[in-house]
């Protein structure tokens, strides 16, 4: 099931699931923020708690539900935006009324932490979301236009689109206090193992995805293609095992494709030792997996439908990302 696209004036209502919007680098992203969700035609609100910040940098289970809930009930709430990612969101899953979001879809976005969110919504009701821009991305003083813009594509449009890759791209986090960012010109994603396949998004952050492990949040990965990156807490050797850990899921056989996000400069994952990772996994032979994708922990970054479907092509002169369903 699609949620309803968003159209010029919709409410966006953010939402702080995991980390709080009490934190300086969120606080000084508001005003461009709003601004560019203003350009999409948006009115933007906030949840009552989101700026409650406990010891763990979020909120209470009980305020993060209120909020959540809140926003999925509101008829006048199209799109639900969290602030930023975190570590906690999973905490939320046991007690969200999917009922509640079946019978009210909406646009539910975010990605990193929430990841957990948006795979165990669409796993227990079949619902869409995406991995998207948080609120604070939507703040970056440059090179924002590229974010914006495949936000709009995905949410907003109908049918389906081959998705570009950015002009340029970057490590450094103006949140951390850069003040001078690189920005590299970008050759596109590139492929490790050729081929061709259609199939149902899942994934996002792997460190995240795999906290699903075990549970009724965990989509079924029949007939997928499966979306992969980390932060720059991940090395080669975490990414390795977690990769495999999904690979040892019953059902990870039906996984027709692999598109890695772009990995930060401190993970230290170079093209060599991710080609080593996939050379190494059985499960992944004859499959196509490709390489920097416009989506991870670096700038800028593509949305893309938890749930939607794809089309990857991948060979020797390129890669062909295309979004079926969103």
């Amino acid at each position: 099931m699609l949620p309803p696209k968003v159209r010029p004036g919709d409410e966006a209502r953010v939402v702080a699931p995991a980390r709080s919007l009490a934190w300086p680098w969120v606080e000084g992203a508001l005003p461009l923020a709003e601004e560019r969700l203003r350009s999409l035609g948006l009115t933007v609100t906030y949840g009552e708690h989101v700026r409650e910040r406990d010891a763990f940098g979020s909120s209470s289970v009980e305020h993060r539900l209120a909020d959540l809930h809140a926003a999925l009930a509101d008829p006048a709430v199209k799109l639900v935006l969290p602030v930023a990612g975190g570590f906690n969101s999973n905490q939320l899953l046991r007690y969200l009324e999917y009922d509640l979001f079946r019978a009210h879809p909406k646009v539910v976005g975010g990605f990193s932490d929430i990841t957990a969110l948006a795979n165990a919504l669409y796993a227990r009701t079949g619902v869409v979301t995406y991995s998207s821009p948080c609120l604070f991305n939507f703040g970056e003083p440059e090179n924002v236009e590229y974010t914006v813009e495949q936000f709009r594509r995905c949410v907003a449009e109908d049918g389906p689109y081959a998705v570009p890759p950015s002009e340029r791209w970057s490590y450094d986090k103006w949140a951390r206090g850069v003040a001078r960012r690189t920005f590299h010109p970008n050759r596109g994603p590139w492929t490790i193992q050729p081929g061709r396949a259609e199939g149902t998004i899942v994934g996002g952050n792997l460190s995240t995805f795999n906290l699903l492990h075990g549970t009724e949040y965990l989509p079924d990965l029949t007939d997928t293609i499966l979306f992969a990156e980390d932060d720059h807490e991940s090395r080669a050797v975490n990414f390795d095992r977690d990769l495999q850990s999904v690979l040892h899921l019953p059902g990870a056989r039906g996984i027709r494709g692999v598109v890695f996000g772009r990995f930060e400069a401190e993970s230290e994952v170079t093209p060599e030792l991710l080609r080593g990772i996939v050379e190494r996994k059985e499960e992944l032979r004859g499959v196509p997996v490709v390489a920097d994708a416009d989506f991870g922990h670096t700038t800028p970054l593509f949305t893309f439908p938890i749930g939607g479907r794809a089309r990857l092509e991948a060979g020797p002169d390129g890669v062909r990302l295309e979004w079926l369903v969103h």
